[in-house]
This record gives C-alpha cells, structure tokens and sequence, in this order.
C-alpha cells in the first residue's frame, strides 16, 4: 500500500506554474498582481502546520506566530520559484518555512532576553515590600527571577561565541580543484 503525501508535489508544482504564467502575464499588462489560488496557501498552511509539529519546534509556545511567519515569508517569495530551476516546490518552500522557524525562534530569545535585563535591573524587594508591610515574603520568587535573567544572560553570550557561519563553496569549485589553483 502506497503512503499518501499530504501535498502532491506534481499538482502543487502545476499550480505554482499556472500562477507564475498569471503573475507575468499582469506584469505584461501592467495589471494588479493575481491573488495567490487557495491550492497553493492550503499547502503553505500544510507545509508550515507540519513543520511545526516536529520535535524541535513542537514545544516552543509561540509556534502558531513561527507558523504564521513562514506563511508570510512562502508569499513574499513565492515569484521567486521557478520551475525551470526545480522540480520540488515543496522542498522549496518546506526550506522557507524552516528558516522562518529559525528566525522567529531567534527573535522571541532576543525579547526574552530583554525581559529579563529588566526584571534584573528592578529594584523587586523595594516592589514587593510596600510602607506599612509588616508581613515577611519569602525570597523565593525573587531569586526566581534572577536566576531566570542569568542563565538568559549566560545562554546568550554562549550562542554568540558558537555560531558558525555556513559557507558553501560552488560546485564547479570543488570539482576542478586543480584547475583553480595558482
């Protein structure tokens, strides 16, 4: 028994032919851009719903914002696919979606982050201990909340000093090794 895909890569990739032939033809005729057909947002949904629900993006609690984002940017690069140049639209944009995931999830730790410095810039005994108080508050929630800013702070400043840059070399160079070398 054949398992089904939950996009059909052929269709999908008519669709995205028919509606690159649309958009050229407006351009043509100096007309408004085509809305984009619901075929092809009901895969961008699919492709990013699906994304989201594998196992290192399942647990973040802004995934619907991740989702959204990767829907955002599958539309804003939707001309950009060609099908002279590939025949897997939905490796394309299921590409998109992943570093739109990465981007979100970067984001949300830079404003977490910055949440934290605040909390650990305020004076929170001053906050919780009002004039007249006779009560004691155990410290707990406060040391909490530093704890909490620095190891933010700490995993911050560990992600800066291990990001890797990928860089790719062309394929052409990686072939002909010795004919590029002087």
């Amino acid at each position: 028994m054949k398992k089904e895909h939950y996009i059909d890569n052929q269709e999908f990739l008519r669709a995205l032919d028919k509606y690159g032939v649309d958009v050229r033809r407006a351009k043509r005729l100096k007309q408004e851009k085509p809305q984009v057909p619901n075929y092809i947002g009901e895969c961008f949904i699919k492709i990013a719903n699906h994304l989201a629900y594998k196992i290192n993006f399942i647990n973040y609690s802004f995934r619907e914002d991740m989702v959204l984002d990767a829907i955002e940017n599958c539309l804003i690069y939707i001309d950009n696919f060609s099908s002279k140049k590939s025949k897997n639209p939905f490796a394309y944009f299921t590409q998109i979606t992943y570093y739109a995931f990465l981007r979100r999830i970067a984001k949300e730790k830079k404003q977490l982050h910055t949440k934290y410095k605040y909390i650990e810039s305020l004076d929170i005994d001053s906050i919780i201990h009002q004039v007249g108080d006779e009560g004691e508050y155990p410290a707990t929630f406060i040391e909490y909340l530093k704890k909490q800013a620095s190891t933010a702070q700490h995993e911050l400043e560990a992600e800066k000093n291990t990001e890797k840059k990928i860089t790719r070399k062309p394929k052409y160079m990686e072939k002909n090794k010795t004919t590029l070398e002087v």
